[in-house]
């Protein structure tokens, strides 16, 4: 299981950030990779967050060492889940990228893309299972109540997810100037 790497030693991170932005962005970077997204997506998202002003590829690919093709990849990636989007620069005809910085808005956001398509599919290939279950001969009444009871189980984890998206609140008034 894949975690937060915590540092033992004081030795810099290879990269040529300075070793305070390097920890920010590899710390949140271990984090988003151990929800299951890649740690480079955490990276990204940090360093245009920290730095507070729209980075174009080229500048994200020199700051964390990463190819133009992973960056594009990655920014089109954060882009889908609203956590950074792209904008303008006069002085420039490359586009440039700024992270979102509501954090409720993030969650829920990649929480209804993400989770809940995921959860969609569960409960459609849990739906088809009851069903071919059923019309199948050696499948006993039990069986077909313990795989209702699955479907039963992602339809209320979709209403939840639903839910929570429509009206979670935190109350982030004591900490907002931490962030």
């Amino acid at each position: 299981m894949k975690g937060y790497n915590y540092r033992t030693s004081d030795n810099p991170p290879t990269t040529s950030l300075p070793l305070w932005e390097a920890l920010v962005t590899d710390a949140v970077g271990d984090v988003i990779e151990f929800w299951g997204f890649k740690r480079n997506h955490g990276r990204v998202w940090a360093l245009l967050y920290l730095r507070r002003v729209p980075m174009n590829s080229s500048e994200i690919q020199d700051a964390l060492e990463l190819s133009k093709g992973a960056v594009s990849m990655i920014t089109r990636d954060l882009e889908l889940w609203n956590v950074v989007r792209r904008v303008r620069q006069a002085s420039s005809s490359a586009w440039h990228f700024v992270a979102e910085v509501e954090f409720m808005q993030m969650i829920t956001q990649v929480l209804e893309q993400r989770e809940g398509q995921l959860i969609s599919r569960v409960a459609t290939d849990l739906k088809d299972a009851g069903r071919l279950a059923a019309e199948h001969p050696d499948v006993d009444d039990e069986t077909l109540e313990r795989i209702e009871r699955m479907r039963r189980l992602a339809a209320m984890i979709q209403q939840a997810l639903a839910i929570f998206a429509k009206t979670a609140r935190l109350d982030v008034s004591n900490t907002r100037d931490l962030l």
